[in-house]
């Protein structure tokens, strides 16, 4: 039990994939995790890492104590929870993965206060799109929209997501605006490729659902570029109201096909299954949802979706 203080050290360059990238993460220097990770072979008598001058790599060993190891560390961040649970207040470093645009637009802005509101905590903010493992990569919580795969994490609703399909002015000057899902047909549409089916667009009728697997000449797989091109003419395209609404409230989109509503959806935090949730975590999602309005998140009221009396229009 000498080397128990090695094991995050041990962790960070097994997940790092290196001595140098371990160190900046950790915050220490390269020839300190050298001695650790040393030390803690010496300890063991056995051999952790396969080392050349390019790269380093498990050994068998390394393989089954860093499975081990994962799990420590785990029992480890569940004592400082329960602890931290008890003294009330949010305290350590959050890492947090969002999606691209969503981050870019609705998160970014709204850590400043949430850094002022707690100023014992840090933020680390991974934007990406693609749908990361929150156990692999060291993260506390993330915020994913759409339909979520089952799995072992925790998912709590934070606030309804829509989809609207739009045009720029522009574009109706020079095209008929669609009366029908069907005429969509007969438009350029614009597609977002990380769509589970980019072409197939589902809207609710008055007699029940209607399907329509649309058509283009381009796809992108980022939100706020789809955006861009709708606003320049190009076509018609399918967007969450939390990308459409400021630019649905400035006159530079137009909505279409209202009375055709697109199936809702929800926006999810998700974090790993813990028997205490990290006092941060908690103050995050808190934070989060009351910022963005659960019941009427304020895209929504941007988009026209929502009256002045915080109804739901369709």
């Amino acid at each position: 039990m000498t080397e128990i203080g090695a094991i995050p050290v041990f962790v960070a360059v097994a997940e790092n994939q290196g001595f140098a990238a371990a160190a900046r993460k950790l915050g220490i220097t390269k020839s300190a995790v050298s001695k650790r990770i040393s030390a803690l072979e010496a300890h063991l008598g056995v051999q952790l890492f396969h080392r050349s001058t390019r790269s380093i790599s498990l050994t068998e060993a390394g393989e089954t104590y860093l499975e081990h190891a994962v799990h420590a560390l785990g029992y480890a961040q569940e004592a400082e929870n329960a602890v931290a649970a008890l003294q009330g207040e949010p305290v350590g470093h959050l890492k947090l993965s969002v999606p691209m645009s969503f981050g870019q637009l609705h998160v970014a802005p709204a850590v400043g206060e949430f850094l002022k509101t707690y100023p014992s905590l840090s933020v680390e903010l991974v934007m990406d799109d693609r749908f990361i493992d929150l156990v692999e990569s060291g993260l506390d919580l993330a915020l994913r929209a759409g339909t979520l795969p089952d799995s072992a994490l925790i998912a709590k609703k934070l606030a309804p997501i829509h989809s609207v399909i739009v045009a720029s002015p522009d574009y109706l000057k020079r095209f008929d605006a669609p009366q029908t899902p069907q005429d969509l047909l007969e438009h350029d549409c614009l597609h977002y490729s990380y769509s589970r089916d980019p072409l197939e667009w589902k809207f609710l009728g008055e007699d029940g659902a209607v399907t329509v697997r649309t058509k283009g000449r381009f796809q992108v797989n980022n939100s706020e570029a789809l955006c861009t091109t709708i606003i320049d003419g190009v076509g018609i395209g399918r967007l969450p109201t939390f990308i459409a609404g400021a630019h649905l409230a400035e006159g530079r989109l137009q909505r279409i096909l209202p009375d055709y509503p697109m199936p809702e959806q929800a926006l999810f935090a998700v974090f790993p299954e813990r028997r205490h949730i990290p006092a941060k975590v908690r103050a995050f999602v808190d934070f989060f949802a009351s910022h963005v309005g659960q019941g009427s998140p304020y895209w929504d009221k941007e988009a026209g979706l929502v009256a002045d009396d915080g109804k739901t229009t369709n």
